[in-house]
């Protein structure tokens, strides 16, 4: 560095050393070329190197990027970063819509571009917007080569929009010069200057197709002076032709001002230069407008789903859905207000089939139109429609949401009309003029801070096609005010996603009060299902006999002669003397109320009652101590087996899973496999939940988690599909020579194997008690079978079948042999214990096999006999009254046989077996 005072020394560098110096430092040249470069240099630096190659054709000539580029290859070229900053910020969205498409090059500069000759440049500038998609640029592109082809001074475009009925030009690029840029000279839509087909010179270019070349602008009457004063340019000669299709349609008009050469007029050549020139930009305005429809779709879409996202994130909440729809709402159609009008339930209507074509009755905005629709008035629209409540929402207070409740809603105003027509027909409704029309008006009515301009109004539907409400977009704040058709097609995809989402909304809500309704319906069934506080200190206080009184470990044991209560005190028993109470530490109370409420919760139906499930713990706990099987389980396998005996037929019906099914019963829709079963396994865990009742509650988490397990799958064990599908597996364990079913998996097939032989126990029992439990099974099967007849239409199976009971014997003689012989056979093989249940199958098979053959045995004569004498001492009993006393036990008792002739004499026209035999 030189010290103060001095002149830097000069420095000797010789050229070559720059140029090499440059070379190796690309970088360094590139930025430097970018920051101090001129124009100049620039139209120089191409004017000499593509001055050797204007004899090649134009569609070899590459743009002057690329002519570097192939000048020299090494590293980054100088222009590297000038290019990419054209490529414009869409340029990922056009690489998505258009994955092949090549990068874009730069135009020669129009110095370049005159040295070429005619041809030469026509294709060049053809070249330069044949693959260009932008349409703001390719206008550009358009007006500046027009601008070169004709040497005019400025240039305008202009693009056709509208509906065919009301068509007009808008100003896309207005006054485009030699060194306008794309961002100068592209209006916005607040700024466009739209002009009426037949109206001006551009105007009535576009609707006749001819072109206009005017020598002398303020000579033609077309001409508007105006544009002139404003701007302070003075407009000479006009050149102005329609830009058309492959089909002919105008889609635009270009129109060059002042020639800069010559006599300043535009000449028959120039003419046939910009139509020939006009012919390939009217393809690429159209590939560029498909290209903006494609991105404006894209856009579209990615709005929607980010609108659906939104919505279905939001479903806890109708008041907080629809805000945030209203919200999307207003920014999406950009309007002043919006309302949503929400149907009450009761009132959604399906739309007619002739309202629900795919064409959209979309209400004519002209008033003549409007006027002569042929709608209900509005007296008959209030008795059909009315809304739950609305919700209303303006562009200025996006924050505070209007809530109009139903009350509200009974006052006559336009808008709530127009929702109630929209609601009944289905119609869309767009009205640009809303003042002028006649239809929907309300004497009195002055909202001055909510005049109606511009209205569109659409249906909301759910997943079923059935209208659940209505949107209003109000005063769309363009220019125009006007909703167009493709606002009504956006506007109509949005009411869709709302539709989902309102209608999802309102299924969480129902299903928030169903599952209040269902809480408190539980509520009251828990305490009603539950024993009553009496009931249970009555049973606490008394004596319980012992395991011998009652006869609990005999396979003969019949409970006929026990009273109802005796049931439950031996049910007790049973618990006490397998040591449960005591082990699990059950409290008595708990206990006594539990088994109450189990009793309560079987219904009085024929044989799946209360008494049958306490026949199967008893014959469970037969197995468990007379069949020497204790040493199989733990006493938590004990437990979850009796308490699974006197709960898998808890709520039965009298009916078995298949007319569940075939009945479409609310069971059969809940459980698709072992219904019954399923339902008494979830009511058994519903009284255990039940307040006092939960005899596992000194359970550890594992204990209780395991008898929960041993309890559901003993349960389901019952339903005899399982049991056929189980019992070759145990039937091959036991052949394999296993006999201390140690593994889990062993157990459960054991415990299985269990529930079927007690739950089918009835068939081993004396033959006295077998038939008179045959009574009670048939008359049950008997009503099912009724119920088919009258309720499906169809034959019941033979053994429902009442018109079949003659066949009763040897449909029994089936049972055994396809059911219980097999498994009491393995049983009494293993464990000699329970041999008494082999035989007295054995025996009952005998005789149901002789009746079957129309023989009497020896037991049926004496179980005749004793059903004689049993009638006749009741006859007896019945003219003598005798005294009771409270401990006069024997006379309290009636006898079974007596018993079942009881329940059966009860029910009218139901024929016994008896009656057959």
């Amino acid at each position: 560095m030189a010290e103060k005072g001095t002149t830097s020394p000069v420095l000797n560098i010789a050229k070559d050393d720059v140029v090499q110096y440059l070379k190796e430092n690309q970088s360094f040249t590139e930025e430097y070329f970018i920051e101090n470069a001129t124009s100049e240099m620039v139209d120089g630096w191409i004017t000499r190197h593509s001055s050797s190659r204007h004899s090649m054709a134009a569609c070899d000539v590459p743009s002057w990027p690329d002519h570097a580029m192939h000048h020299d290859s090494k590293g980054p070229h100088v222009f590297h970063n000038i290019r990419k900053s054209f490529a414009g910020a869409s340029g990922s969205l056009k690489s998505l819509l258009s994955p092949n498409k090549k990068k874009k090059t730069l135009r020669k500069n129009k110095s370049v571009l005159k040295q070429l000759d005619e041809k030469d440049l026509f294709m060049e500038l053809i070249r330069d917007i044949a693959d260009e998609l932008d349409l703001n640029t390719l206008s550009h592109k358009i007006l500046m080569n027009v601008s070169i082809l004709t040497n005019g001074d400025r240039c305008s475009l202009f693009l056709v929009r509208g509906s065919k009925e009301n068509r007009h030009l808008v100003s896309r690029l207005f006054d485009v010069t030699e060194n306008s840029t794309v961002e100068d000279a592209t209006h916005s839509e607040e700024e466009e200057i739209r002009i009426p087909f037949g109206s001006g010179i551009a105007g009535n270019v576009a609707q006749s197709k001819e072109t206009i070349n005017i020598k002398n602008a303020y000579e033609d009457p077309r001409f508007n002076p105006e544009v002139d004063k404003k701007t302070g340019y003075t407009t000479h000669s006009i050149l102005c032709m329609p830009i058309c299709n492959h089909d002919g349609d105008v889609v635009g008009v270009a129109q060059v001002i002042n020639k800069v050469t010559g006599s300043h007029e535009f000449t028959n050549k120039d003419e046939d230069v910009f139509r020939n020139y006009l012919t390939f930009c009217g393809i690429g305005i159209m590939n560029a407008q498909l290209f903006e429809m494609s991105v404006n779709e894209y856009k579209r879409n990615q709005m929607l789903l980010g609108l659906a996202r939104g919505i279905f994130e939001e479903q806890t909440s109708l008041d907080k859905m629809v805000y945030k729809i209203m919200v999307e709402a207003l920014r999406l159609l950009r309007c002043e207000r919006c309302m949503v009008f929400i149907l009450h339930d009761d009132e959604k209507l399906l739309i007619p089939s002739q309202l629900r074509l795919s064409s959209r009755a979309s209400m004519s905005r002209e008033m003549s139109t409007v006027s002569n629709v042929s709608t209900p008035t509005p007296s008959d629209t209030e008795k059909e429609i009315s809304f739950s409540k609305a919700f209303d929402l303006t562009a200025k207070e996006r924050e505070k949401v209007e809530h109009l409740s139903p009350q509200d809603l009974k006052n006559v105003t336009v808008n709530t009309e127009i929702a109630k027509y929209v609601a009944m027909t289905g119609e869309t409704i767009n009205m640009d003029d809303f003042a002028s029309q006649n239809r929907f008006v309300i004497d009195g009515e002055t909202d001055k801070d909510h005049q109606i301009h511009s209205i569109l109004c659409q249906p909301i539907y759910n997943s079923e096609r059935k209208i659940i409400g209505v949107a209003q977009m109000i005063n769309r704040t363009t220019d125009d005010h006007l909703f167009t058709d493709q606002d009504e097609n956006l506007f109509e995809a949005f009411a869709i996603f709302c539709g989902l989402g309102i209608h999802n909304t309102q299924m969480y809500e129902n299903a928030l009060r169903l599952m209040a309704k269902q809480q408190v319906a539980l509520e009251v069934l828990s305490y009603h299902a539950t024993a009553q506080k009496d009931e249970v200190e009555k049973l606490k206080g008394k004596p319980i006999a012992s395991v011998a009184e009652f006869k609990l470990e005999s396979f003969a044991f019949s409970d006929f002669n026990l009273t109802e209560d005796e049931t439950v005190q031996a049910s007790i028993r049973m618990f006490m003397d397998l040591n449960l109470v005591d082990r699990f530490h059950i409290p008595y109370k708990v206990l006594c109320r539990w088994l109450l409420s189990v009793r309560k919760n079987y219904r009085p139906v024929i044989y799946h009652n209360w008494r049958h499930a306490f026949n199967v713990a008893q014959t469970m706990f037969s197995l468990i101590k007379a069949g020497g099987m204790m040493t199989m389980l733990t006493q938590l396998e004990v437990m979850g087996l009796i308490v699974a005996c006197l709960c898998h037929d808890l709520d039965h019906r009298g009916t078995n899973n298949t007319f569940q099914t075939k009945t479409a019963s609310p069971l059969a829709l809940l459980y698709s496999t072992s219904t019954m079963e399923h339902h008494h396994f979830d009511h058994s865990i519903m009284i255990l939940n039940s307040e006092g009742n939960n005899i596992f509650q000194a359970l550890s988490p594992e204990e209780y988690r395991d008898v929960i397990s041993v309890l559901e799958g003993a349960i389901l064990s019952t339903d005899l599909a399982i049991y056929f599908k189980k019992r070759n597996g145990f039937f091959s364990l036991v052949e394999s020579g296993e006999k201390t079913f140690q593994k889990p998996a062993d157990k459960e097939l054991l415990r299985g194997m269990m529930m079927t032989a007690c739950d089918v126990s009835a068939i081993a029992k004396p033959w006295d008690i077998q038939r008179d439990v045959a009574e009670l099974v048939f008359s049950e099967f008997f009503e099912q079978g009724d119920m088919e007849r009258q309720q499906l239409q169809e034959e019941p199976i033979a053994m429902m079948d009442r018109k079949k009971r003659d066949e009763l014997p040897k449909m029994q003689v089936g049972f055994i042999d396809a059911i219980c012989m097999p498994v009491y056979k393995i049983f009494s093989e293993i464990w000699p214990g329970c041999t008494p249940l082999y035989a007295g199958v054995s025996r009952n098979r005998t005789n149901w096999q002789a009746l079957s053959d129309g023989k009497i045995p020896d037991d049926e004569k004496k179980y005749l006999a004793l059903k004689k004498a049993n009638e006749s001492k009741k006859s007896t009993e019945a003219q003598e009254p005798q005294q009771t006393t409270s401990t006069d036990t024997g006379r309290r008792r009636k006898s079974g046989s007596a018993k079942v002739m009881e329940r059966l004499t009860s029910r009218q026209g139901k024929s016994s077996i008896c009656s057959v035999l």
